[in-house]
């Protein structure tokens, strides 16, 4: 018999680096469990650095896509997790009502400046935060 899954859509402005770190981690580390889709209200393309960094900690998403929300999935996730400010805000009206939503915020790494190894430490340091945040779902189940 086969179960499906919970389904996980993690929302992001751009669909390029924090809804895909969160993607690749929870993909990686609990995709026996869930089945994970990430998506963004644009879609900019996967950002090199967060495949970078991803692959850093042994995870390749260079493969990823860089989607727009879909309202099909969008309707159909049993979690809907928005990972900034602005997709949190402007996040489609849900129809369904067994979704849970929540909020996590992180700092847009692709916004940091200076030297190209502090911009790398940004991505580094929201990349682990982000996997943090996964490992606490998964241990708690939610």
């Amino acid at each position: 018999m086969v179960q499906n899954k919970p389904l996980i859509y993690f929302l992001c402005t751009g669909n390029s680096c924090r809804s895909q770190i969160a993607d690749g981690f929870l993909s990686a580390l609990g995709g026996d469990k869930y089945d994970v889709k990430s998506a963004g209200l644009e879609a900019h393309g996967l950002n090199p650095r967060a495949i970078s960094v991803m692959k850093e900690a042994g995870i390749d998403i260079s493969r990823n896509s860089s989607d727009v929300i879909n309202p099909v999935i969008l309707n159909q996730a049993d979690y809907i997790i928005t990972l900034c400010g602005h997709a949190d805000e402007h996040c489609p009206v849900i129809s369904n009502p067994h979704v849970t939503k929540w909020h996590w915020g992180f700092d847009d790494p692709a916004k940091a400046d200076g030297t190209e190894e502090e911009i790398m430490d940004q991505f580094r340091s929201v990349r682990d935060a982000i996997k943090e945040r996964i490992e606490q779902f998964l241990e708690e189940g939610k």
